[in-house]
C-alpha cells in the first residue's frame, strides 16, 4: 500500500470537482472526480472552517467517538469496470476492525476528520500522474486548496 495525502481540492476544465492526492514526497498525483458536496466537506476540512451544523461526516465523527470506535485508516482499493473507485474504512471497535465499504470522496472526508491515514493498493499506481505532468505550471510543493 501507498500512503497518500491530500493535496487540494479543484475544478477541472469541465468544471467537476477533483480531490487531487499525493505521495508524501509529491511526485505522484492521484485524481479522483467527486460530487459537490464531498468536495465541500473535504475542503472546509483542508481550510480548518466548521460548517454552523454537523455535516454528515461530523456526525459520523461523533458517533464513532460517542461509541469509543476510532477510524484507523481509509483505503483506496479498486476500480470497477465502468471506472468508478473503491475504498474501505477501517473501523476499530471493541478492540475489533471492521472494514466498512464506501466511496473514495466519503473515506477521505471522514479521514481527514478523525486525522486517520489515507492509502490506496499498489494495484492502482497505474492511475496516478507525474505531479510535474499534472501541474506542468508550477503549483507550489506545499500549497493546498
Amino acid at each position: 500500500m501507498l500512503e497518500l495525502e491530500v493535496k487540494m481540492v479543484c475544478l477541472d476544465e469541465n468544471n467537476q470537482h477533483v480531490v487531487v492526492l499525493t505521495d508524501k514526497e509529491q511526485k505522484i498525483a492521484f485524481p479522483i472526480w467527486i460530487g459537490l458536496f464531498e468536495a465541500q466537506a473535504i475542503a472546509l476540512r483542508l481550510k480548518n472552517e466548521k460548517f454552523p451544523r454537523p455535516l454528515t461526516h461530523d456526525l459520523f465523527i461523533s458517533w464513532c467517538k460517542a461509541t469509543n470506535s476510532t477510524i484507523d485508516k481509509v483505503v483506496i482499493t479498486d476500480i470497477t469496470p465502468d471506472s468508478t473507485y473503491v475504498a474501505q474504512i477501517h473501523l476499530i471497535h471493541q478492540n475489533q476492525e471492521k472494514i466498512i465499504d464506501s466511496r473514495p470522496s466519503d473515506a477521505i472526508a471522514l479521514a481527514l476528520r478523525s486525522n486517520a491515514k489515507i492509502y490506496m493498493t499498489t494495484k492502482l499506481i497505474e492511475f496516478t500522474h507525474n505531479f510535474e505532468d499534472l501541474f506542468p505550471e508550477g503549483l507550489e510543493r506545499g500549497e493546498t486548496h
